[in-house]
């Protein structure tokens, strides 16, 4: 077994792995003598951590991947029960045959078990077949059965917001007080990459998720998003990339006008539970969070309406509109010298995904921080493909926790300037403090 081997099988094999610069380790924090020796090992690694974090943070472009492993870990923390990406049924006539090919599909993928996405995209290419093939009947039953799974599948991602604005909301003090702490972890989160200095290119934060807290944690955190959608009451997908900004004018200048700080760019690039299609556009419905189901239009179905990848809709023009526009936003922000892509709670299970990825990092001056809170075959298979030498990993329960995260080794957000200040005030005066202790010790020995 060769050294690179041996690595990915200690990988596997331990609780925590952590990887910062050249250096990798697997520590462990379960056999203290007590809560001060957890705490002093935690500060040890924060020392190393936070420092790196930072210096990432503020690379020439910063992008992050989130993936249903965000949402999982603040339903987790509010004890409320997370959207399901488990496998759905597809009635007796279709299911072993959608089954079968999804599964062989996944491992030819690399991906592994497949999932719902894999069985929906399956039994749309089936459908497809039966249209082509002009069997009606078939295609009628099996459109049918889309349409359940689809409704159960958004009703489940609904199910998930509902549950934590009532919980957020609850008059049972426990409750509430776990759902705000969620909520203060996810604000955190969020806040801690994307206030960059307003001066540097916007943090872009791209989403697989089809549920809506990342935008929630914005709202709350009074951070401005800039995405495709244009408009208030009916906003429209627009398919030229974003270029408007937020500025101000500066109160003592004529002409001059600054950056706003808190603003981030924003991609769902598998779609969302409040987009749909209409009249061959797509638009954000105006469906309030914590809503118990998506309204849809008279005689319009599930199939028809509802834009979650890989749904691509057939009265769309071209086919994986507009998933097609959301990847090359994805490309085009991460493939370039200089760039810094933060990955949480994203499994590397699409391979599409990870096609971009790994171009992004034949650029030398490009680096991948990993967060994760497990490590399995799917983060190692994609690590034998790379160069570790451009990878920092953050895995395991310890650092792959959100409450660990946010609480201990996550940086403050960069614009808070009184911080910045002070650190520098305390360099300036070292000097002047240390020949102060040295007089001092004159003094006494005199």
């Amino acid at each position: 077994m060769n050294i690179d081997e041996t690595l990915y099988q200690s990988m596997l094999e331990n609780q925590n792995c952590l990887k910062i610069s050249s250096k990798i380790e697997f520590p462990v924090f379960d056999n203290f003598n007590g809560e001060k020796d957890l705490q002093s090992m935690r500060e040890q690694y924060r020392k190393r951590i936070e420092p790196w974090l930072s210096a990432a943070l503020q690379t020439e472009h910063l992008s992050m991947l989130i993936g249903t492993g965000l949402t999982m870990a603040i339903c987790s923390s509010a004890d409320v029960k997370s959207s399901s990406m488990a496998k759905a049924k597809f009635g007796e006539d279709f299911s072993t045959k959608i089954n079968t090919y999804a599964e062989n599909a996944a491992k030819q993928m690399g991906r592994g078990n497949y999932n719902i996405e894999d069985q929906i995209r399956t039994a749309l290419s089936l459908l497809h077949g039966y249209e082509i093939d002009n069997n009606d009947k078939a295609a009628k039953k099996l459109g049918a059965e889309i349409d359940i799974v689809l409704t159960d599948f958004s009703n489940s991602i609904l199910e998930a917001e509902k549950s934590f604005m009532t919980a957020l909301e609850s008059s049972d003090t426990i409750q509430s007080a776990k759902a705000e702490f969620a909520l203060f972890l996810l604000k955190s989160f969020i806040t801690s990459f994307s206030s960059r200095t307003a001066t540097r290119e916007r943090t872009h934060i791209f989403t697989t998720n089809y549920d809506r807290f990342i935008e929630l944690a914005c709202d709350y955190s009074g951070i401005k998003i800039l995405d495709r959608f244009w408009g208030k009451i009916v906003p429209r997908f627009q398919e030229s990339p974003a270029t408007i900004d937020y500025y101000y004018r500066t109160p003592d200048a004529k002409n001059e006008f600054r950056y706003a700080e808190g603003v981030v760019r924003y991609s769902k690039i598998h779609g969302s539970v409040d987009w749909v299609n209409k009249d061959n556009a797509i638009y954000k419905d105006c469906l309030r969070f914590g809503a118990e189901k998506v309204e849809l239009p008279k005689d319009k179905t599930y199939r028809d309406h509802l834009m979650i990848y890989p749904n691509s809709m057939k009265s769309v023009e071209t086919a994986l509109y507009p998933y097609s526009e959301l990847f090359r936003d994805f490309s085009s922000a991460i493939c370039r010298p200089n760039s810094t892509l933060v990955t949480y709670g994203y499994g590397f299970g699409d391979t599409h995904i990870n096609k971009i990825i790994k171009e992004m990092l034949s650029t030398p001056s490009t680096h991948l921080i990993i967060i994760s809170y497990g490590i399995d075959e799917r983060l190692v298979g994609f690590l034998r493909q790379i160069n570790l030498a451009q990878i920092t990993l953050l895995c395991g329960g310890e650092f792959g926790s959100i409450e660990n995260l946010v609480q201990f080794y996550l940086p403050k957000a960069a614009i808070d300037t009184i911080t910045e200040s002070a650190s520098k005030l305390v360099d300036a005066r070292k000097g002047y403090l240390d020949r102060a202790e040295v007089s001092a010790e004159v003094e006494n020995e005199l």
